[in-house]
């Protein structure tokens, strides 16, 4: 028996089996585990637990007796069936354990900003979220796409949660997908087709209003990272950034957050939207900034940036961006895409200082580097636009 008291939640592991035989020690190693250890919540995590008599379910009744807040986590479905069958699903949380699934040797075919996406096999990948406190965050996610579909939107439906070594996946069905990073890496000479793909998808979801508490509103984010950034920046800079994010009209138009070319799957055909952790609303020259940053701001300072990210040469990356912003803007004038392009990078960078400062950006020479180089954009770009409305 193994315990871990973090946060005030007591949890203790069972492993193997609970039986006349055993059950009196293990009452006695638990009781005392419980006694020596102050805590606000008690969780028994069965993950390895492989059977359990009726001298253990009398131990897990007394337990409950004694702490309300009792619950069962990570139960295989043999030892959740007898719980079941005893009336005790009826009487406390039981929670039945995840499927496991490894990712050695998968492919990797997409990354997000809180976990990365793995090809299982021909039928099936998975997201794996970096963090093992992650169920809340795989229950919103699957919550945001439900709802998206239901909008209308093309979305890739997760049907499992998985377990994942120490973290959790959510499962998805996509039968021979590829990613149109993938696909364009293949066949750049098809570049004008995927485009079209991307940015067909792309105007669905911005044409679709939401009215959902539960998605962020990427005004007020972009606010908050303005006002952030203003104490790096010159005082007027600062100010007048400020003031362009606040200036922006506040939309319920749906926005993906996350928005390119390993996030968009074609199957058979149907373009498919994955990774739907940073669905929000917003005016859309805020999904063209954070689309920026894929395409060219994460690879300013090194474009090999963009072939480990989306795995296509820098020069193919901006080159999709750019006919993105002809596309999606329906104009071949050079002004315009220019003009909007400015407006995506000052969000971009905006972003982009903002990130690299958070995690340690004047701590050694490179990250100052980009430091400098992000409030050097700024201080340009800022004064050169009147709106970031498009």
């Amino acid at each position: 028996m193994k315990f871990d008291n973090t946060n005030a939640i007591l949890k203790i592991f069972l492993q193997g089996r609970i039986d006349s035989n055993n059950a009196a020690e293990v009452e006695e190693n638990i009781m005392s585990t419980i006694n020596d250890n102050a805590h606000q919540s008690l969780v028994l995590d069965l993950d390895d637990l492989s059977y359990i008599s009726s001298a253990g379910l009398r131990i897990i009744l007394k337990l409950k007796k004694m702490d309300k807040t009792l619950k069962l986590i990570n139960v295989s479905t043999e030892v959740y069936e007898i719980f079941d069958m005893t009336g005790f699903t009826e009487m406390m949380e039981i929670s039945k354990a995840y499927k496991k699934i490894s990712i050695e040797g998968c492919e990797l075919i997409g990354q997000g900003a809180n976990g990365k996406v793995y090809r299982i096999d021909g039928e099936t990948i998975v997201k794996v979220y970096e963090s093992p406190d992650c169920l809340d965050d795989i229950k919103r996610e699957r919550a945001l796409a439900k709802k998206a579909f239901v909008l209308g939107i093309p979305t890739a439906i997760s049907y499992e949660i998985a377990r994942i070594g120490d973290s959790y996946g959510t499962v998805f069905e996509l039968l021979d997908a590829k990613s149109i990073a993938k696909l364009l890496a293949e066949n750049p000479g098809k570049i004008d087709e995927y485009v079209d793909m991307y940015v067909d998808l792309l105007k669905k979801i911005h044409a679709t209003k939401v009215d959902d508490e539960d998605m962020v509103d990427m005004r007020q984010t972009a606010i908050n990272w303005a006002t952030f950034d203003a104490e790096y920046l010159p005082k007027d800079v600062g100010d007048k950034l400020i003031s362009l994010v606040k200036a922006v009209p506040k939309t319920n138009n749906m926005m993906h957050g996350d928005y390119h070319i390993k996030n968009v799957m074609v199957q058979k055909g149907e373009v498919l939207l994955i990774d739907m952790d940073t669905l929000c609303v917003g005016d859309p020259i805020f999904e063209l900034g954070s689309m920026f940053n894929a395409y060219e701001g994460f690879s300013s300072m090194d474009e090999s940036i963009s072939l480990a990210f989306l795995g296509i040469p820098h020069a193919l990356a901006v080159d999709f961006w750019r006919k993105t912003l002809k596309k999606y803007l329906g104009t071949e004038d050079e002004k315009v895409i220019d003009e909007v392009e400015k407006k995506a990078k000052i969000l971009g960078f905006m972003r982009l200082l903002r990130r690299i400062i958070r995690r340690g950006g004047f701590e050694d020479s490179k990250k100052k580097k980009e430091v400098d180089y992000f409030i050097e954009q700024l201080t340009k770009l800022v004064p050169e636009v009147d709106t970031l409305a498009i």
